[in-house]
């Protein structure tokens, strides 16, 4: 039976009369440590007395209300009421500094501003005191110190604006008008070249996504548990969330991404979006496991996960009939140290994980399906309302290598230069207030340009090669991909970041930031003896094991492609340095910049 589509503006209450009592979402106390149920109902109160007191302090529609916070329920709240108000919403980082708030504030003009915790706050008035913009700030955590300021008022003390205001009429009549033309967000990019652009992204939008995902996920339904991992401001994590509570699943909020380890445990969702980077640790962990047991123990398990090998990716995927004995194998002893696997790592009730937003190994990948983890890996854009492709959830036809088959009704296709180039419901209409940037982004007639290389099998299934903007030439003229060389060296479990570096260069080089626990492990195993990491790094044991791991794993690719030098880092990446964009993808310039003596280092001909 075909579902309804519903406006988001109408979405929760529309639930609320269909679930009632029946929890929504959950949050985890701060102090308990308990998850604590947010029903339906509760939902639906909260969202319309938070849209009332909005219009209440003159939010008007078409107005841009932003959300600076990390991941709290009070955000998915506040963001549904803002389109009860007939507002867009626009999301924030919460990691992000005072100039990028102040940009985008200036930018979509922002008058209203809900603020998560102290750190936020504190941006937030170094920002209000400047801007000509900002009205008030409405401060969820109620721990925060407002320090005197009148212009701030608290999530709690606006629940009774609303209840106090005397204009359900005018909330009424807002929500009887809406329609597949409304702005709900604007979500800025990260700005990996130039200023943050803000994507628009309307309901009709959101319309397509939601419907093509019901196609696509059709195993989900209403008795399924979702945690809400990355954060709400990326296009991954927030159009998921809307198709989840769309379906009747149950969110449950992680707070702070670096509680997830034990969150996970606690929840056991059957669903999950994360990044690679979260099974790159997952794959670390389990293959550290391994190798700290007996070598008898060891063989054991890798005879395990070859038979989970052969079992999952030679038939399972593919609807074969798999042949008795090697299902015995399976069932008798493969799948009972998966399960241990599984358990340990909250994995137990994995249904589906989504997985994008960045290169996902073909090693990683094809391990987590060989040990029975079903990553729904795929590839999207904030411009694209997210997905563009991903592999099917039910764990069948999907091709490790690809980045999944092309979603339904999108038109996806390659230009002559090899670029990907997209059109259809989902593809935003284009960057707020950038008419500059929009003729950039589209071709004439009409084709998204996504900025990514790549190309489509007979099977409609994506590949995708790299940014193209992130292709560098040698000074021999030969391109290099830094995005596949990085993610080779990243799967080793001694490393953790890699940049790869070598424009207009006579050969390529490569930043690593060491993996440091593995490695202090490994120092210890070897008595190598050190004061800091600054030191173990500069150790001519520790040199020789990179130039192994790099050597090993690049002795396939052409001459032109490998490494010949490298420099190891003692200090990570980071946003906060200003190395990382929010979405964690490298900031190439700014390391160059930032790195130039570590770079020159390995140029010493030039």
């Amino acid at each position: 039976m075909e579902k309804n589509n519903v406006h988001l503006s109408h979405l929760v209450f529309t639930q609320a009369k269909k679930y009632g009592d029946r929890p929504a979402m959950y949050f985890r106390d701060d102090d308990t440590k308990i998850w604590l149920p947010i029903t339906w109902n509760e939902f639906a109160r909260q969202v319309r007395l938070i849209g009332k007191a909005l219009i209440s302090m003159d939010v008007k529609e078409g107005d841009r209300i932003g959300i600076f916070s990390q991941n709290m329920y009070e955000v998915i709240v506040a963001d549904f009421a803002n389109f009860a108000a007939k507002a867009a919403s626009v999301p924030l980082y919460a990691t992000s500094t005072a100039p990028q708030i102040e940009y985008i504030v200036n930018d979509a003009e922002i008058e209203y501003l809900f603020i998560g915790e102290q750190y936020q706050y504190d941006v937030a008035i170094e920002v209000q005191k400047t801007s000509k913009f900002i009205k008030k700030l409405i401060v969820i955590d109620p721990k925060v110190d407002l320090k005197g300021n009148k212009n701030a008022i608290r999530y709690s003390d606006l629940l009774l604006v609303g209840e106090k205001a005397n204009n359900d009429v005018e909330i009424d009549r807002r929500l009887a008008k809406t329609s597949e033309d409304d702005l709900m967000n604007i979500l800025y990019t990260s700005g990996t070249t130039g200023t943050p652009k803000g994507v628009m992204l309307h309901q009709f939008n959101f319309t397509e996504a939601i419907r093509i995902h019901e196609e696509r996920l059709a195993i989900t339904t209403e008795n399924d548990t979702s945690m809400a991992f990355l954060p709400l401001t990326h296009v991954f994590e927030r159009t998921w969330d809307y198709f989840c509570l769309d379906h009747g699943v149950k969110v449950y909020i992680n707070h702070s991404p670096a509680e997830i380890q034990s969150t996970i445990l606690e929840v056991r969702p059957t669903l999950m979006c994360a990044v690679p980077r979260y099974w790159e640790k997952v794959y670390a962990a389990v293959n550290a496991k391994i190798e700290s047991t007996p070598k008898i123990m060891q063989t054991f398990f890798k005879w395990a996960i070859s038979i989970g090998r052969k079992r999952n990716l030679n038939y399972k995927r593919y609807g074969k009939h798999t042949p008795p004995d090697l299902e015995t194998r399976y069932k008798l002893f493969a799948k009972p140290l998966f399960n241990m696997v599984h358990k340990a790592a909250g994995l137990e009730n994995c249904k589906y994980f989504p997985c994008a937003g960045a290169r996902l190994s073909d090693e990683i990948n094809e391990f987590m399906h060989a040990i029975g983890i079903n990553v729904c890996y795929g590839y999207g854009l904030t411009e694209s309302t997210a997905t563009v492709s991903c592999f099917f959830p039910e764990n069948r036809d999907y091709v490790i290598g690809s980045i999944g088959r092309i979603m339904p009704n999108l038109q996806v296709k390659i230009s002559e230069e090899g670029e990907i180039l997209l059109k259809g419901k989902t593809i935003t209409s284009g960057y707020y207030k950038r008419p500059d940037a929009n003729k950039e982004a589209f071709t004439s007639d009409g084709w998204f340009k996504t900025g990514d290389s790549g190309y489509i099998d007979m099977d409609n299934n994506l590949y995708i090669t790299d940014r193209i903007k992130d292709l560098f030439k040698t000074a021999g003229g030969k391109y290099i991909a830094p995005q596949l060389l990085e993610g080779i060296i990243c799967d080793d479990k001694y490393v953790e970041q890699a940049a790869a570096i070598g424009n207009e260069r006579k050969y390529v080089t490569m930043l690593i930031v060491p993996a440091f626990d593995a490695l202090e492990t490994y120092a210890k195993e070897k008595g190598i003896k050190y004061e800091s990491r600054a030191e173990l790094i500069q150790k001519p044991e520790i040199v020789a094991l990179y130039e192994n791991v790099i050597n090993n794993r690049t002795k396939e690719l052409a001459k032109y492609e490998q490494i010949k030098k490298f420099t190891l880092l003692f200090k990570p990446f980071t946003m906060e340095q200003g190395h990382l964009t929010n979405t964690l993808k490298l900031k190439r310039k700014v390391i160059n910049e930032l790195f130039a003596k570590e770079i020159a280092s390995m140029y010493p001909e030039e």
